[in-house]
Formats: structure tokens, C-alpha cells, sequence
């Protein structure tokens, strides 16, 4: 054989008598790992982003739509790589997918996640062509404190303010995605094994500010998306998953914001996973990586 610079083409394709060939199409999904893209600094912090690309032998320069998601900790330091290899599947179903780090309640406080998913979804919006994504196809999800993030980063529209790092590109997403997200605190057995619900030492005291939230009503409905939801409320199609026995976050959680989202006219859809606790890999399923596929491809 010719020693050159041979085209995919061009190569000729190599045989041997005796050995079973196995078929390939081509469009089998390989996942690049980027780690540790910082998308902003605030006020001293640096911000990473996890990002994920896919990629085929036939389409090996493809744009995708972008999956931007916020990895739960109970707003608190994040152990950002621990998502990666879940997230991936989502990768694998034709997504660019970016895991976002926050502003912790141990240094911001609420509402610093939303903004900085927000800042997360423009640096890859104005770096699109970067990352292999299409900026008019993007969607942000979260779980568990991440979902509230989500959900409040849809609420929130701060394009014209300050708090746009990225002065000119836009925030706004396609569709929430919410996984089993800590969306409020107005219930007395919102979190069912937290013993110090609502005191200053919980993770929703904490994110709050270090504070009481029994002694501040306003705060406590400031923090729950309900509250800030009625018939003008501008907000992207929301999908929810929550497990029927989650200890952590109790699923009339999601559920007040599904009937909250649906008395006032906006589009909704709710699923329990029977059985699923707090996460894990029931969340990540082809079943459910089908509905939440259906459910982007139907927002763009």
C-alpha cells in the first residue's frame, strides 16, 4: 500500500480471509470531554463548566443543541465532575451538554445560582461555533437545588441589567427541565429528613443568607416558584421528573409548581418515577432520556 494522505474515501477498506466483519453505520455517538471551561469570574470566584460534545464518523463538524444543566448540592460546593458520566447519556442522544458550577450559599446567596446559570447558558451561547452548538436551540436543567436553579433562571430575565456578563447575548432558553427540583419552601415537610428545616443552618436557610426563613415570609415566598408564577409570568415550557419516594425533596414540591404552571395557562408536563429516591440513575434511563428528548425537539 501507498504510503500518503488518504481521504476516508479513498482508503481501502481492509480484509481478511477467515474473520467475521462487524457492521457499523457511521452514526454511532462518541462524547468529547472538555473539563473545566471557565465561563466567568465573580468577584474573585472562578466559574467551570463540564462540557460535553458529540460527534459521528459521518458527521464528525455537526451543530447540536445544547442541554445546559446544574448539578444539585443543596446550594452548596458542588462536586461539579460527579454528573459527568450521566450527563454523557444525554450527550449520546445528540446534545452538547454543559454542567454548570454556581456561586455556593457559602459565599452568594439566593438568587446568584439562577444569574450565574444564566451567564453559563450566554458564555456558550456566544461561544457556539466553539462548542459545536446551535445558540437557537438551548434548554437548561438542573436537579434537586440545581432544578431550583432552573426553574428561577427561567423567571428571572435580567438580560438589561448588570448582571449580564455578556452584554447583547441573550439568556433566555427553549425549555426547564426539572429534576426533582427543591422548587420551594413554603411547606412544613418540603424536605422530609431535614431537621432544621427553614432554620439558618439549612440548606434553604443557608442559600437565603444565613438566615431564619420563619421569621422572613417574604424571602420564603421570594424562594418559591410558585409564588412567583401567575397568568402574565414569562416563562419557556417546563418538563418534571420527581421519584415517589424522595426523602429529601418531597414530591409536592414539583407537583405545587406543575398545578401552579397549568392553573395559569403555561405549558407543563409532570412524571413520577415509582420507586426513585433523590436522584440516581432511574432519572437517566432511555425512557425517560426519550421523553425529555420528545420534549426538547418539541420546544425548538
Amino acid at each position: 500500500m501507498e504510503v500518503k494522505k488518504w481521504s476516508y474515501e479513498e482508503y481501502p477498506e481492509f480484509t481478511m480471509d477467515g474473520i467475521e466483519v462487524l457492521d457499523s453505520t457511521g452514526d454511532e455517538v462518541a462524547v468529547r470531554y472538555t473539563n473545566d471551561v471557565e465561563y466567568a469570574c465573580i468577584d474573585g470566584t472562578p466559574l467551570h463548566l463540564q462540557i460535553m460534545i458529540p460527534a459521528t464518523r459521518n458527521n464528525p463538524e455537526g451543530i447540536y443543541p445544547c442541554f445546559v444543566y446544574v448539578q444539585g448540592s443543596a446550594w452548596m460546593k458542588q462536586h461539579i465532575h460527579a454528573g459527568v458520566p450521566l450527563v454523557s447519556k444525554m450527550a449520546e442522544k445528540g446534545y452538547v451538554c454543559a454542567i454548570v458550577e454556581y456561586r455556593h450559599s457559602g459565599i452568594a446567596k439566593f438568587p446568584a445560582c439562577a444569574k450565574d446559570a444564566r451567564n453559563a447558558v450566554r458564555f456558550l451561547r456566544k461561544n457556539a461555533q466553539k462548542y459545536s452548538i446551535d445558540p437557537d436551540r438551548m434548554i437548561l436543567a438542573g436537579s434537586s437545588s440545581g432544578g431550583h436553579t432552573a426553574v428561577f433562571g427561567g423567571l428571572i430575565h435580567d438580560d438589561d441589567t448588570e448582571d449580564n456578563l455578556f452584554p447583547g447575548v441573550s439568556a433566555e432558553v427553549s425549555g426547564i427541565i426539572d429534576y426533582y427540583g427543591s422548587v420551594s419552601v413554603m411547606a412544613e415537610d418540603a424536605n422530609p429528613t431535614t431537621l432544621d428545616h427553614l432554620l439558618e443552618t439549612s440548606p434553604e436557610g443557608m442559600e437565603a443568607g444565613h438566615i431564619n426563613l420563619r421569621e422572613h415570609p417574604e424571602m420564603r415566598r421570594a424562594m418559591s416558584a410558585e409564588c412567583n408564577i401567575d397568568e402574565s409570568t414569562r416563562i419557556a415550557p417546563v418538563l418534571i421528573f420527581h421519584g415517589t419516594k424522595d426523602r429529601t425533596v418531597n414530591p409536592s414540591q414539583s407537583a405545587g409548581l406543575y398545578t401552579r404552571l397549568k392553573e395559569t395557562g403555561h405549558d407543563v408536563q409532570f412524571y413520577l418515577i415509582r420507586g426513585a429516591d433523590h436522584g440516581g440513575a432511574e432519572f437517566w434511563t432511555e425512557a425517560v432520556l426519550n421523553i425529555a428528548d420528545a420534549f426538547m425537539r418539541r420546544c425548538f
